[in-house]
């Protein structure tokens, strides 16, 4: 396999599994204490990549929170908040004044089809670099190109798709899921993976390398590659968390 970042996927789910409500509004599923836990992970990453649909729906703002783990980063030579990464296939939806683009002191990356590549760069000009991905974009090709730009550890938030294809195409190093503790219970919400085949199934089981009570949710962190580093991501948390 080509050489790639550390991968971490992260997502937060209600106990029937969903992402979403399917009402097209943010759903908070997860609490204060386990926002602060996911804002020392994005903290010790170099890129956060989240679908365009999620760009589209959520409206994230993918930064780092804390002045303490922003200013930790400064003293490093990083940007305050890593860089921000998105795939799309046409890029036409996606609005260049939506706070992906225009919050946060760091490089923006949109990874594009190649017969769309020409509009993109005319609607996103000045607030992102668009980069060619192929005739199909694939996630393979995004993780290749972003560890020759020099991201080492990524942690990829959603959506859906995203996490189906990183999954689908054995990327994914580690997966963080948070149990927020109610139902949704819709048919139009979306669940962690789309249908389809993927690695890990009955007779391929994912390595549960850790269970945490954070308040009323739960932390569940797998090891989906002989690349997990069980105490790395930890001890990067901590520093980050400390400042220090």
């Amino acid at each position: 396999m080509s050489e790639r970042p550390y991968t971490v996927l992260s997502c937060a789910m209600s106990l029937d599994g969903c992402l979403d409500d399917g009402s097209g509004e943010r759903l908070i599923l997860s609490n204060a204490s386990d926002l602060d836990r996911v804002d020392a992970v994005r903290a010790a990453c170099d890129a956060i990549l989240v679908g365009a649909g999620t760009v589209r729906a959520d409206k994230p703002r993918l930064l780092v929170r804390s002045e303490v783990r922003r200013k930790r980063r400064r003293a490093l030579g990083l940007a305050p908040s890593p860089c921000k990464v998105t795939v799309t296939r046409g890029g036409m939806g996606l609005d260049p004044t939506s706070a992906f683009f225009t919050t946060g002191e760091c490089d923006k990356l949109v990874y594009c089809a190649s017969e769309k590549v020409a509009d993109a760069r005319d609607r996103l000009d000045g607030v992102a670099v668009v980069i060619d991905a192929g005739l199909q974009p694939s996630m393979a090709v995004v993780s290749e190109d972003l560890v020759r730009r020099g991201v080492r550890q990524l942690l990829v938030e959603g959506g859906q798709s995203v996490h189906t294809q990183f999954l689908g195409e054995d990327l994914a190093d580690e997966l963080h899921v948070v149990v927020a503790p109610f139902f949704v219970s819709s048919s139009r919400a979306h669940r962690i993976v789309a249908e389809g085949p993927l690695p890990w199934n009955p007779s391929r089981r994912a390595h549960l390398a850790e269970v945490r009570q954070i308040g009323d949710v739960v932390l569940m962190r797998y090891a989906l590659s002989e690349r997990f580093a069980p105490h790395a991501l930890a001890d990067a948390e901590l520093t980050m968390a400390q400042g220090g």
